[in-house]
């Protein structure tokens, strides 16, 4: 079966239009998934414990009549390490490598995220100290959909960045523990390890029960009602972001095999139906040998029904002037993961404002940033590449500014700020500053 996926041409009247409309996604809300949502958290809130075992009981299926009590949720450290230990020798000594990678780059990040401080002619100190949250929580999907790397990718910055306890929570339906999740947590250093979800699991974390201590940040992806959860609880604790769809961007010039840009859109397309793929591309010939390699490539893939619905409904092959073009309709598309797939991928790098992440050359392919190569693969999506960075380090600490004011500082600085006070009939916060000056 054909496979229909959109070409545009960027010199086409209505090509900015339909762009768009390919483009436009709005996760929106599900009514019934708000309300079920709201009365879970509302009872967690409420009952702790007893609301969190009852709806993990029922919505993971957990075997045997369901656990009796959260006790039964816990995974200790000696599971996590018999995890690792159970693996085969290839997975484990490649989650060992990606999280050596992973904690590479992120130590980095550290280094420049230190604080500073300076000193004024009279002596006043101004500067801004960082330090690190108390507590974090991962939410890590859990069942059919379970991602090790996911675990490596949240966990390892927060330990960097000095968060002394990360609480993991990841489903188990049917009571069934991915071995490979686990030994990712061994090695990432998470904390603890709870086997609940849901919005019950968001809603522990953030509120606390008689077992479970809030956490200041949450963070992981998770299905509709995790992301709905993590909506309703930001303000009581703080979220990384609310993911969509997955979204590649492959900028190619002509020269790369047009097989390997196949399977590099592949690579997000089968994520789920949503997920978007496109190309741009100024040789219209080099269009059709990649759609051909598509047609080619397609009934390969174990998650071929999904690719072809992605593709279908929301990708494209968009012929355009030239790279200057493309890199243009980059910046507006402003993806999570772009590709540069040309032979001198550094020059159109400079001109690229707005990515989640950019992957330069055609060896860059966008599956390793996923796994191993060391920047983090937790990304804005939707556009908010525009206004939103990757999960970082920074993610996990917070800032504190530093004012201490000498008597000599004061006098100055007193005038000022009583002079903006009065002007905006804050009476009291002039008298405190003026209270410190010197009798004239």
């Amino acid at each position: 079966m054909s496979i229909q996926i959109t070409k545009l041409d960027s010199t086409q009247a209505d090509f900015k239009k339909s762009l768009d409309t390919l483009l436009a996604f709005e996760a929106g809300t599900d009514e019934a998934i708000e309300r079920a949502v709201a009365g879970i958290l509302a009872d967690v809130k409420a009952r702790g414990d007893a609301a969190v075992l009852e709806y993990t009981n029922r919505f993971d299926r957990i075997p045997n009549g369901g656990a009796a009590s959260m006790a039964a949720f816990d995974i200790g450290q000696d599971e996590l390490q018999a995890a690792l230990a159970s693996i085969p020798a290839a997975q484990r000594d490649a989650l060992n490598v990606a999280a050596q990678r992973i904690r590479v780059f992120h130590e980095r990040q550290k280094q420049e995220l230190n604080g500073f401080t300076y000193t004024e002619p009279d002596g006043t100190v101004l500067g801004q100290k960082v330090t690190p949250l108390d507590r974090v929580g991962i939410y890590v999907p859990g069942g059919k959909a379970a991602y090790p790397s996911s675990v490596l990718m949240n966990a390892i910055p927060a330990h960097v960045a000095g968060v002394q306890e990360i609480i993991m929570v990841v489903p188990t339906p049917d009571g069934v523990k991915n071995q490979m999740v686990l030994a990712a947590a061994a090695i990432a250093g998470v904390t603890r390890v709870i086997t609940i979800g849901g919005a019950q699991a968001v809603a522990a974390l953030a509120h606390g029960t008689e077992t479970i201590q809030p956490v200041d940040k949450i963070v992981g992806p998770g299905n509709a009602y995790v992301a709905a959860a993590k909506r309703r609880v930001f303000g009581i604790v703080g979220i990384d972001m609310i993911a969509g769809p997955s979204e590649i961007l492959v900028i190619c010039d002509g020269t790369t095999d047009p097989d390997w840009v196949a399977m590099d859109l592949f690579s997000q397309a089968e994520h789920d139906e949503l997920a978007q793929a496109i190309m741009l591309c100024p040789d219209a010939d080099y269009i059709a040998r990649v759609a051909a390699s598509i047609e080619k490539l397609l009934p390969t893939m174990p998650r071929q029904d999904t690719i072809r619905t992605s593709l279908t409904d929301r990708g494209a092959l968009v012929k355009v002037r030239d790279m200057e073009e493309a890199c243009a309709i980059a910046n507006s598309i402003a993806a999570e993961h772009l590709e540069i797939s040309a032979e001198d991928p550094q020059q159109w790098a400079d001109k690229i404002r707005h990515a989640g992440a950019m992957f330069l050359g055609r060896f860059s392919s966008e599956s390793l940033g996923d796994y191993c190569c060391g920047p983090n693969h937790v990304l804005p999506t939707s556009r908010t590449a525009r206004f939103s960075s990757p999960l970082g380090v920074y993610d996990f600490q917070k800032r504190s500014s530093i004012i201490h004011v000498s008597e000599a500082g004061a006098q100055t600085l007193g005038r000022i700020a009583a002079e903006l006070a009065y002007g905006e009939g804050l009476q009291a916060h002039a008298r405190s500053a003026e209270l410190r000056l010197k009798a004239q």
